[in-house]
């Protein structure tokens, strides 16, 4: 498992390219997420846990992980930038600012009867869907969901339950969005993706800030003392560039050290940075992998260019990374709290224990600056979004237990 993790120190500057957008990322334009999110029925800010046996063993000050399965009873954080991202779509037909309205009033008879009926489209490996499809029927209107060949049947059911139109096609999950974009087009409908491209960013780019709601509320918890470090997957990289947008508007220079992680198959920004020349690299193929949130072969270009200017490192994780991190969190240490953990959730915490403990990483855990006074943020994107598959892998009946 070990030799199969690669890593990239990013210490490239790429004078040539243009710099990354950090405006859109300022705390003023990202508490108008938060404050839309809040005026949503069942929001609540999601725990923010303390993992002190976890960080005793692995030879760290401190662990703090974001547990995401508790969002809207979603069992996941997408859902906060597909909502805002269709708020903010709402409001520019009504011709206000997303700060001029709340969910009541989008919700409201007026409103719905001005706007008629509304489809929104996009294409998912599962979670992102689940939480288009949902805010769809929050709002009264309509989804349609395309999921690529080898998604989960549970989270096709889980998506179809919240009233969508949904069905897996026999493709990857980029010619999937490519697919779904020409349909919309025909069909009149608004695509919710956040994967950018030229002609296509102000969507992706409402859906990036809608995920700061969730570290809004981390630096609540923290009491705004930022981490040395935040480990952070990455699909398309809109997440982590959200993350490490938000971080650098903030503290500039004196940021915590962001540290990108990718599924082994799907590593199109690991290979963009490995690439060294500014632009982002393409990663072809079905895109199998346990990781399903994370398997995107094509990256955000907003959240490509924030990461190229500004992250620390890439990472580049087989599946077994990803079961070892869901095994930790659920079969906690005595004194810290049982996580459920899925797939793409827990790749991160895997990841870490394997560079504090192992060997072979230990020049790559002293160039990262990870030792006994690091406080390292953790965020679990998703809980056991699909069960079965979450059992199989934790108790072990469809993959043995690694052998470090």
């Amino acid at each position: 498992m070990q030799e199969k993790i690669s890593f990239f120190i990013n210490q490239t500057q790429f004078t040539q390219q243009p710099s990354a957008p950090l405006a859109s990322f300022s705390h003023n334009e990202l508490v108008k997420a938060l404050n839309f999110h809040r005026t949503i029925p069942g929001y609540e800010p999601t725990p923010l846990y303390t993992l002190p046996a976890l960080s005793q063993k692995l030879g760290i000050k401190k662990i703090y992980l974001k547990d995401e399965s508790q969002r809207f009873g979603l069992k996941a954080f997408k859902v906060l930038g597909g909502a805002y991202a269709m708020a903010c779509h709402i409001a520019e037909l009504l011709g206000k600012e997303i700060d001029e309205l709340s969910f009541d009033i989008m919700t409201s008879d007026d409103v719905r009867h001005y706007l008629k009926t509304i489809t929104f489209a996009t294409t998912t490996d599962g979670n992102h869907g689940r939480g288009v499809a949902w805010m769809a029927r929050q709002l009264k209107q309509n989804a349609v969901v395309y999921m690529p060949k080898g998604s989960s049947q549970q989270r096709l059911s889980s998506i179809r339950n919240e009233g969508a139109t949904a069905e897996i096609v026999n493709m990857n999950y980029d010619d999937a969005v490519r697919m779904t974009a020409e349909q919309a087009d025909k069909s009149g409908w608004i695509v919710v993706q956040d994967t950018a491209w030229e002609g296509y960013e102000k969507i992706p780019l409402w859906i990036m800030q809608g995920y700061s709601t969730l570290m809004l509320e981390a630096m609540a918890q923290l009491h705004q003392v930022a981490p040395t470090h935040i480990f952070v997957q990455a699909g398309v990289g809109s997440f982590a560039g959200m993350v490490q947008g938000m971080v650098t508007a903030a503290w500039g220079d004196n940021r915590p050290k962001v540290i990108v992680v990718e599924a082994l198959i799907a590593d199109c920004l690991y290979r963009s940075a490995l690439a060294k020349d500014g632009n982002a690299v393409a990663v072809g193929g079905d895109l199998q992998t346990l990781m399903a949130g994370l398997a995107c072969g094509e990256a955000n270009s907003i959240g490509w260019k924030l990461l190229r200017d500004y992250a620390t490192a890439f990472a580049s994780c087989p599946d077994e990374v990803a079961m070892l991190g869901m095994r930790i969190l659920g079969n906690p240490l005595a004194g810290d709290p049982q996580i459920i953990s899925g797939e793409s959730g827990a790749v991160t915490t895997g990841l870490l224990a394997l560079l504090m403990t192992s060997p072979t990483f230990r020049q790559t855990r002293e160039q990262l600056g990870l030792d006994s006074h690091s406080r390292v943020l953790l965020i679990s994107t998703e809980g056991d979004t699909d069960p079965e598959s979450y059992r199989n892998i934790v108790w072990g009946t469809q993959y043995p237990v690694l052998q470090q």
